[in-house]
């Protein structure tokens, strides 16, 4: 193993260290920053790096770059033509479990940088000071997310995905397809979720119609005239908490 290679799964093991200690409340963030030689505000940008891209997050930056360059055209064209026949409108992090399913080897950062230098994905807009990622909740249960997403899933095919899952954990309770996101798959997603797991205490939602009522377009919801799933949530004494100023959930993460 090449000493980069070698720096790079060290800084690997270190963070995960410090990171399960930070996650069972034995370190604070500052102590964990301590324990990786870096200071609190380094950690944060590294949690924030692996929550979205795992360990491959973790990686120098400036050898992605080197790497990046080394690619054989052959791979690059490669990659680029499987995504424009087979996988376009996919996201980068889910065409990415496919490539990694399928064998690929290289990073998650040089096939985003890949895509996006060949155009066929946009890069997403800085997040703002209004649009920084919240805390998690602390313990299962306390909150969970819902949410659909809709894509040609098979060849001809396109349905809405439902997921529901977990906001402490990322554990998903209940996900089916549809042909198209509603109240129905709404209900049908949390009475998956108690018949398993029991009452939760709230919910995470987008601000769509069967979810809430919005009286002004991209104004602040209703929280008083209630749908007829807003209703039902109140009357099992589960909270709703509309998406609105922080970046909303992204499935199959």
């Amino acid at each position: 193993m090449r000493r980069t290679e070698w720096l790079q799964e060290t800084r690997k093991m270190r963070f995960e260290e410090a990171y399960e200690g930070w996650q069972a409340r034995r370190l604070t963030q500052e102590e964990a920053a301590r324990l990786l030689g870096v200071c609190e505000r380094t950690f944060r940008r590294y949690l924030d790096r692996y929550e979205d891209e795992g360990l491959e997050g973790l990686i120098d930056r400036r050898l992605e770059q080197v790497s990046h360059r080394r690619a054989p055209v052959d791979e690059v064209m490669a990659l680029t033509e499987r995504y424009r026949s087979r996988h376009s409108g996919w996201n980068v992090k889910h065409f990415y479990a496919w490539y990694r399913r399928e064998g690929g080897g290289r990073s998650y950062s040089w096939v985003k940088n890949t895509l996006q230098g060949a155009g066929l994905v946009t890069k997403a807009v800085k997040r703002g000071a209004h649009r920084q990622r919240r805390e998690r909740a602390p313990w299962p249960g306390m909150m969970l997310h819902q949410d659909g997403s809709t894509h040609e899933w098979i060849a001809g095919q396109q349905w809405d995905l439902i997921v529901t899952m977990d906001d402490a954990t990322n554990e998903h309770y209940s996900m089916f397809f549809v042909p198209e996101e509603g109240t129905a798959s709404s209900f049908q997603g949390v009475r998956e979720v108690i018949v398993s797991r029991g009452l939760f205490s709230s919910l995470y939602t987008d601000r769509g119609s069967h979810y809430w009522h919005t009286p002004e377009a991209g104004g602040k919801v209703d929280k008083v005239n209630l749908t007829q799933f807003g209703r039902a949530m109140k009357h099992l004494g589960i909270e709703m908490i509309p998406a609105f100023g922080i970046t909303q959930l992204l499935i199959l993460t």
